[in-house]
């Protein structure tokens, strides 16, 4: 039994060890993320338990060296019978191919069919943003459902730096108190991303005002290598907590089921565009490694991209007009 928090599933030693190489390979060599690494191991232990019951016995790894097309085929078969739709069974085409090119380069075995098993085609993904209206509501409006006003002020803080810096929720539930320091009028925040990549953001200066006023507000002090973002007992905020604040909001404002928290950064990225920012500009600003990520957006808003950041985003200009 593999019991590495990814795989869960008897086998042959010499199986087992090969897949012991494969996370170790993927966490430390690739930097992939956690959540990939749950997603990669649960793949491919449905794929060896599949492979179990097709041989009647665990594999071990002449066996799965010798399995053909048919055989794979055959897994993807059951994944679409078990209700599995076409971009996680990519994915998961995907994480096989990954786990035997690993163990053609560490020469435990060599399997040609697996590269012959065409990838399902998936529909192109569009991310999904809010409108620039309901975006801003939503910012200014989810400090209503608190029962808190520090909690409140939170949240507010916690959707303007989503918004207005397009940083994933993991991203910036990470933050510790340290980093305020980086976000004010005029300042940059260093982000650490997927991979351990590291991306500089500009702050708005409604960004820094939301922030400064969830901290004046906020009961707890939990020193500077503490969690910039806390819950009622003052321990780094649980996700499921805010994520269940954006469902409420969402049935308050009547918005649509994508209203998630990961919407925030696809509105950061498409008001970019619609505003002029560049391309490339935003897929610093997104951290994506590839600028092709960045270029599904295009297909949400294509107006001409010529302006900078600071010009183009809402916020920043809903900060100019209320000075003014």
């Amino acid at each position: 039994m593999a019991d590495n928090g990814l795989i869960h599933f008897n086998a042959e030693p010499a199986v087992l060890a090969a897949i012991s190489g494969w996370q170790n390979w993927l966490a430390h060599e690739r930097r992939t993320s956690k959540h990939t690494l749950d997603a990669y191991g649960r793949d491919l232990s449905s794929f060896l338990k599949f492979i179990t019951e097709h041989l009647g016995y665990a594999p071990g790894l002449n066996d799965l060296e010798d399995l053909k097309v048919s055989d794979f085929r055959s897994f993807l078969a059951r994944r679409t019978a078990d209700g599995l739709g076409r971009s996680s069974l990519a994915r998961t085409l995907s994480t096989l191919r990954n786990f035997f090119r690993f163990l053609e380069r560490a020469e435990l075995l060599q399997n040609a069919a697996i590269s012959a098993v065409q990838t399902p085609k998936v529909p192109k993904s569009v991310p999904k943003a809010l409108t620039r209206e309901d975006a801003l509501e939503a910012v200014d409006a989810i400090g209503d459902l608190a029962i808190e006003d520090w909690t409140g002020k939170r949240d507010i803080a916690l959707m303007t730096l989503l918004y207005g810096c397009g940083l994933r929720l993991g991203e910036a539930l990470a933050l510790n108190r340290e980093q305020a320091t980086e976000i004010t009028p005029g300042g940059v925040l260093r982000i650490t991303g997927k991979g351990d990549k590291q991306r500089i953001i500009p702050v708005l200066d409604v960004v820094a005002a939301a922030v400064s006023d969830y901290l004046g507000a906020c009961p707890h002090t939990p020193g500077n290598d503490g969690p910039l973002f806390v819950g009622l007992r003052g321990k780094r905020l649980n996700p499921a907590v805010f994520q269940k604040q954006v469902r409420r909001l969402r049935a308050l404002l009547g918005l649509p089921d994508s209203a998630t928290p990961h919407a925030l950064r696809h509105s950061f990225a498409t008001h970019l565009l619609g505003g002029g920012g560049d391309l490339r500009t935003i897929q610093e600003l997104l951290g994506h490694a590839s600028l092709s990520t960045t270029q599904r957006y295009t297909d949400v808003d294509s107006e001409q991209l010529t302006a900078v950041y600071r010009d183009a985003h809402p916020r920043a200009r809903v900060r100019t007009h209320e000075s003014e």
